[in-house]
């Protein structure tokens, strides 16, 4: 992992604090970037996130296709001079030869975080054998945390919020639950959740009072 490529980061300055935060939404695809199909990646982080999250936060949408030069610099992009503390993408963490997002994040990474593909391919693992398959990764890039999800909206869903039994309750956790804190660690900005969709994790001593409504 090295950021060589690119020069050195420009993160941006922690003390400027931005009104929202601003989340990077990346839908890579050779086949919707150039408008053959509609891009369903892009709503579903959308509609989850809306869902999901308190904290008031601003999109910064990008649909790419799957050349590894351009999901390196939009990522790069996102980050270093668009200020987003979390990036998350959808497409291409395969293993055809085209799905090049893996490869991508990884040389734009300052560290990895393999803990979240691995609970992806876990929560995937329950309604398909060929999750194995998935080079899904997670990284940090300065202050911010970069995804890789998959690409239709329900896979989205799961990934995300994890697995409930018919009355509601947990039963294999979300990626999700994990974001804030790591967010809070590497110095970004503090994330709220609605409980009843994704719960967040903090320990005590890293929580705060909620935000007045």
């Amino acid at each position: 992992m090295s950021n060589s490529t690119s020069g050195p980061s420009q993160h941006p300055d922690p003390g400027a604090k931005p009104a929202t935060v601003r989340i990077g939404l990346v839908s890579i695809s050779d086949r919707a970037s150039a408008g053959v199909y509609e891009d369903k990646g892009i709503p579903g982080l959308e509609q989850w996130l809306s869902r999901a999250l308190l904290t008031p936060w601003t999109p910064v949408v990008r649909l790419i296709p799957d050349e590894r030069a351009t999901i390196e610099a939009t990522l790069i992009d996102l980050v270093d001079r668009e200020g987003c503390s979390l990036v998350l993408t959808t497409g291409g963490t395969g293993p055809a030869p085209r799905d090049v997002t893996p490869d991508a994040t990884l040389a734009v990474a300052d560290r990895e975080m393999p803990g979240f593909g691995e609970q992806m391919r876990q929560i995937s693992l329950n309604f398909v054998p060929t999750a194995i398959l998935s080079r899904q990764v997670a990284v940090i890039r300065g202050r911010a945390l970069i995804v890789n999800l998959p690409g239709q909206p329900k896979s989205i869903t799961e990934t995300l919020e994890g697995l409930k039994d018919a009355g509601g309750k947990q039963t294999v956790h979300g990626i999700f639950a994990a974001v804030p804190y790591c967010i809070d660690l590497i110095g970004g900005p503090y994330l709220e959740t609605r409980d009843e969709i994704c719960k967040a994790f903090r320990p005590k001593s890293a929580q705060r009072p909620p935000a007045a409504g």
